[in-house]
């Protein structure tokens, strides 16, 4: 359906660079990465708000790279709501409607219906400055909804509303799309993206580097940069010390302190390694299997995260293993206790330097 090619802006000191995805119809399409990156940028090129120094946006197979905004059929919605602040809200839904030239029935029967939609029929002759957060970012999706948009832009809808607007938020978002509405969201969250996409787009310095389900960029991130940005907290530098064809092909990997055994094809002499958190096997006793990852620690820290307990343990580097509050309590895990940890040479991840 949304089709950009080789997208390039530059403003000041600032560069999105050779930008490519695809978003089809029916997607929620997360664009995630740290602030500055130039998420924002990308959406408002997008929108026809900026326009772009070389590359193509094509929607539905017509190149629209340089319609104005009105004519794109895409609507955008700021973090900050930005809502006619003289208008009520009824006239904010309706504020496009009337510029499109509809007729004062149509707008009517649109706007309550989105207010329904929306659950805001109760704030229609309200003001913006009387809204709460999450009752102002639902006022602005309905304005933006009422152009029948093909796809909508959310610039960071959720990170300023409170924990209970959040969950809200991100309820109604998940309705919306389940309907058929296609969106593309800014973020720098990713348990927002993860909550939400059902494809995700990684940005970096000005570009994309990676896009792919949230499953497979958590569970395989091309680079350390993501890796780092998604919350993996086990990643390694070091060699390839051995290769082996039989009985799978796997290496051995060496950081100079550890020794890992790993199954990939590779056919690199250097890289890193990631190992997730939750990949990693606890006990208090020396496992009974003859697995080659296996390794005695000493617990330096515990940490209470969100569905469990963090453990930094040294191997001789220091590891992380996400396992649950029951572990803890069952295993009576302590900082200063010996503990033994098990990895399979299957989660382990390599990439090339």
């Amino acid at each position: 359906m949304l089709k950009v090619n080789n997208l390039s802006k530059s403003l000041g000191d600032f560069s999105m660079r050779n930008v490519s995805f695809e978003v089809s119809q029916g997607d929620y399409f997360v664009l995630l990465g740290a602030s500055g990156v130039g998420k924002t940028i990308l959406l408002e090129t997008l929108s026809g708000i900026l326009f772009p120094d070389s590359g193509t946006i094509t929607l539905n197979g017509v190149d629209i790279t340089n319609y104005k905004m009105q004519h794109r059929k895409l609507a955008l919605v700021y973090q900050d709501q930005a809502l006619f602040p003289h208008l009520s809200v009824r006239d904010n839904i309706s504020y496009g409607l009337k510029y499109r030239g509809f007729s004062k029935r149509d707008i009517g029967n649109k706007v309550d219906l989105l207010c329904n939609q929306i659950a805001i029929s109760h704030l229609q002759t309200r003001k913006p400055s009387t809204l709460s957060g999450g009752e102002a970012q639902r006022v602005a999706l309905a304005r933006a909804l009422a152009i029948e948009p093909t796809c909508l832009l959310l610039d960071e809808p959720i990170s300023s509303l409170d924990t209970g607007s959040r969950i809200d938020m991100r309820a109604l978002l998940r309705t919306l799309n389940r309907k058929g509405i296609t969106i593309i969201h800014v973020t720098h969250d990713y348990e927002e993206a993860l909550s939400l996409a059902n494809r995700i787009g990684i940005m970096e310095h000005g570009s994309i580097v990676q896009v792919d389900t949230p499953h497979n960029i958590f569970k395989h991130p091309k680079t350390e940069f993501i890796a780092h940005f998604v919350g993996i907290k086990n990643f390694f530098k070091g060699d390839v010390v051995k290769f082996y064809t039989k009985p799978d092909l796997s290496i051995d990997f060496s950081t100079g302190s550890l020794a890992f055994h790993v199954l990939t094809d590779t056919t690199a002499k250097s890289g890193n390694i990631i190992i997730r958190s939750e990949d990693i096997i606890v006990s208090t006793h020396p496992p009974s299997s003859s697995a080659r990852n296996t390794y005695k620690g000493t617990i330096i820290d515990l940490c209470s995260v969100r569905l469990g307990v963090e453990l930094s343990i040294d191997i001789g580097e220091e590891v992380v293993a996400h396992i649950t509050n029951e572990s803890v309590v069952s295993l009576d895990l302590s900082i200063g206790k010996e503990v033994y940890l098990q990895i399979k040479a299957s989660a382990i991840r390599f990439l090339p330097a």
